[in-house]
């Protein structure tokens, strides 16, 4: 069947967040809670600032929760950050914290964070 000049495909429906690598459905619920819904968004955004933002809205900062984002946007596993590749990363992570006023984790453990972060424990109020 011949197609019509001009005429486009229809458009691939957006993807959820959870298939990127590395991000389930606890990680898709906590960016659809800052409006962000599809993959798409998320690489549009870049880690950076989709970290930025989670930790605006009240997400507890942990630098797991960080580099297994930025891992899967690349499309790699989580465990795949080793050596001066996550010295930087975790100089990153520091600035984003820094920048993000009232975010810190003071007494909490990475771990209990990384489990807060992926919906694993409740948050604290």
């Amino acid at each position: 069947m011949a197609r019509r000049v001009g005429a486009r495909a229809a458009d691939p429906a957006p993807q959820p967040v959870s298939s990127i690598p590395n991000l389930g459905p606890a990680t898709e619920a906590a960016f659809a809670r800052i409006g962000i819904h599809d993959a798409e968004s998320l690489r549009a955004i870049g880690a950076e600032e989709a970290y930025r933002r989670l930790l605006r809205a009240g997400t507890a900062p942990h630098f797991i929760g960080f580099y297994v984002l930025v891992m899967g946007l690349q499309g790699r596993p989580w465990n795949d950050c080793r050596g001066e590749e996550k010295k930087a990363l975790r100089l990153r992570f520091d600035a984003i914290k820094a920048e993000v006023a009232g975010s810190s984790e003071k007494g909490r453990s990475d771990l209990e964070a990384a489990l807060r972060f992926f919906g694993v424990v409740p948050r604290h109020p």
